[in-house]
C-alpha cells in the first residue's frame, strides 16, 4: 500500500459582536470524519470565552459534531481547531466500469420491495434540500453530459468539467444565501456554489449526490473550508469529484463531514440572543508534513 500523505490543519473562526451576546448555542463540524481513506491522528478544539458547556456526539449523517452553550455575556467568540490527519490514495476506478447513469438513478428507487441497505442510505440524497433544487433548468444545463446509456461516473466527470469551464471562481460574488438558480444564471461563485450546482444537476436526473465539506492543499479553495461532491455509483459506492478544481478527490482532500448540502455540515453555526451586528473572520492553514523516519 502506498504511504499516506500527512497534514496538519489549523482552522480559526472569530466572531466580533457589536453588543453583548447574553446566550448562545453553537454547533461545530470541525472533527474529521472517520473514513476508509483517511485517519485523524490528533485533534484539539480551543474555544473562547471559557466557561461553556460542551457535548460531543454524532449527527444524523454520521459526522462527529460538537455542541457548545454559553450562558454568560460575551462580545467575541473564537474557535480554533488543530488536527493532524493522514490521507491515503483512493482506488483508481475507471469510468467505463461504472453502471449506466439511468440504472444508477433507478436502483435507489422504490420497486415494491425493501431496497438494499446501501441503496436505502442513498435515497436521502436524491431530493431537494434547503440549498439544492430539483428543476428542469438543471436537467437542461447538463443535457450534453448525460448521453443515453453512458457510465454514471463518465457523466458525472463530464458535468464536473463543464462546471469548471463555464463557471468563474469569484470569492465575494455570492453569499451562503445566494440561491443555486441564481448561481446558474450568473455563472460565478465559490466552491460551495460549484458543489450545490453540481448536486442540483445530478439530483434533477434522479441520481443520489451529497455535499462533502473539508480542506484542500495547493488547489483553488485552499484558503478556507472547501466543498466538493460525492455521486452514488453502484457497485463502487460513493465517488467524490471536485468541480472547483476539475479533479477527483484524492490525497489533496481532507474530508470533515458530508450531508445533503452546506446547511447540514457548516463548520460553525448557531443561535444567539443579543450581539447586534457582527464581524466574521476565518483563517485556514493546511501544511503537509514529512513522515517520521
Amino acid at each position: 500500500m502506498s504511504r499516506p500523505t500527512r497534514y496538519r490543519v489549523s482552522h480559526e473562526t472569530v466572531y466580533d459582536y457589536g453588543s453583548d451576546v447574553v446566550h448562545s448555542h453553537q454547533l461545530l463540524h470541525l472533527v474529521p470524519r472517520p473514513a476508509p481513506y483517511q485517519q485523524c491522528l490528533e485533534h484539539r478544539i480551543d474555544i473562547s470565552p471559557a466557561g461553556y458547556r460542551r457535548r460531543d456526539g454524532i449527527d444524523p449523517f454520521g459526522n462527529p459534531v460538537t455542541r457548545v452553550e454559553f450562558e454568560h455575556p460575551h462580545r467575541r467568540l473564537e474557535v480554533v481547531t488543530d488536527m493532524e490527519v493522514e490521507v491515503y490514495p483512493r482506488p483508481n476506478i475507471l469510468a467505463s466500469d461504472t453502471i449506466a447513469w439511468e440504472r444508477a438513478a433507478f436502483e435507489p428507487s422504490y420497486h415494491g420491495r425493501p431496497p438494499a441497505r446501501e441503496n436505502l442510505e442513498a435515497c436521502r440524497f436524491r431530493h431537494e434540500s434547503p440549498y439544492v433544487r430539483v428543476k428542469g433548468m438543471f436537467t437542461e444545463f447538463a443535457e450534453d453530459c448525460f448521453p443515453s446509456g453512458q457510465p454514471v461516473l463518465a457523466c458525472a466527470e463530464a458535468l464536473m468539467t463543464k462546471l469548471y469551464r463555464e463557471l468563474q471562481y469569484a470569492p465575494g460574488a455570492t453569499t451562503v444565501a445566494t440561491p443555486v438558480t441564481e448561481v446558474l444564471e450568473r455563472r460565478c461563485g465559490v466552491c460551495q456554489d460549484f458543489a450545490h450546482l453540481m448536486i442540483s444537476c445530478l439530483r434533477s436526473r434522479g441520481l443520489a449526490a451529497r455535499y462533502v465539506s473539508g480542506y484542500v492543499r495547493s488547489l483553488v479553495g485552499a484558503a478556507a473550508s472547501h466543498a466538493w461532491v460525492a455521486v452514488y455509483a453502484p457497485p463502487f459506492g460513493w465517488l467524490e469529484l471536485d468541480p472547483t478544481n476539475d479533479k477527483p478527490a484524492g490525497t489533496d482532500h481532507i474530508a470533515i463531514a458530508w450531508g445533503r448540502d452546506f446547511g447540514d455540515v457548516s463548520p460553525l453555526r448557531g443561535v444567539i440572543l443579543g450581539g447586534g451586528t457582527h464581524r466574521l473572520s476565518v483563517s485556514v492553514q493546511v501544511e503537509r508534513l514529512e513522515h517520521p523516519q
